[in-house]
């Protein structure tokens, strides 16, 4: 089963900087990521990771504001021209701390908040969140508040609650930062399946772990720049100290 649309991602003289910025954020980013790729987006604090990924869905710039040069366009549609509301049915984004996207009172209706702003029928909000819950595993979750389980509990749910949307391209902001080997192990597992079934998926994280072995790609940014881009293990044999901690 594929999910979503065609999931591609195209970058053409991508460049932001934030209001009183004095330097880019990103700065001439070309990048084409193909539909159904796994790509792990690395590089030091800094780098231009977290800025690139809320580029993806319209934070930057309709939220953030900044400017915008260059042209995005993800799932067919340019950023710059579509607002937040519209974008996030296409391009879901995990952040690095789950809790700022929970704040219903049981897992079931967050999972299910999304679609109702979609205004899909009951029913069909009963199956989404259902086959949402059994792709991420937490089905015995569902009656749980989010806010009383464990980092890689919330980190499932926050997944979840995007996945039941359908979107072709999930984006997850360094998922890993806040939960132990055994969480980080249940979310490596969840996206590989994911992946499976055929969405487009970026993962920005400048911990590598055990991502190498699932990701298709790794792209380094240094100082909002592309500077490596190419199949992991490949780009690991790269010499990338020489950037300020890139890899």
């Amino acid at each position: 089963m594929r999910l979503g649309r065609e999931g591609v991602i195209e970058a053409r003289g991508l460049s932001y900087r934030y209001n009183l910025a004095e330097g880019y954020a990103l700065h001439g980013v070309d990048l084409t990521i193909a539909p159904g790729e796994y790509v792990l987006l690395c590089g030091a604090s800094g780098s231009g990771k977290s800025t690139f990924c809320r580029a993806l869905n319209g934070l930057v710039p309709h939220f953030h504001g900044g400017r915008l040069e260059g042209r995005l366009t993800v799932d067919g549609l340019e950023t710059r021209d579509h607002p937040v509301a519209e974008l996030f049915a296409h391009v879901g984004l995990v952040f690095q701390n789950p809790q700022a996207q929970l704040f219903n009172s049981t897992v079931e209706r967050e999972l299910a908040f999304g679609l109702e702003s979609l205004g899909l029928s009951p029913d069909k909000i009963r199956r989404r969140v259902r086959w949402a819950a059994r792709v991420v595993g937490i089905e015995h979750l569902l009656e749980r508040s989010p806010h009383q389980l464990s980092g890689g509990e919330e980190q499932l749910v926050a997944i979840g609650a995007i996945l039941a949307l359908r979107p072709a391209i999930l984006v997850l902001d360094e998922p890993f930062a806040n939960l132990d080997p055994a969480g980080a192990a249940r979310v490596r597992t969840v996206l590989r399946e994911i992946h499976r079934l055929g969405t487009t998926i970026v993962v920005a994280e400048h911990r590598l772990h055990d991502l190498v072995a699932d990701a298709d790609r790794m792209v380094v940014l240094h100082r909002g720049q592309v500077i490596l881009d190419g199949p992991p293990r490949q780009v690991l044999r790269e010499d990338v100290t020489r950037y300020d901690g890139a890899s």
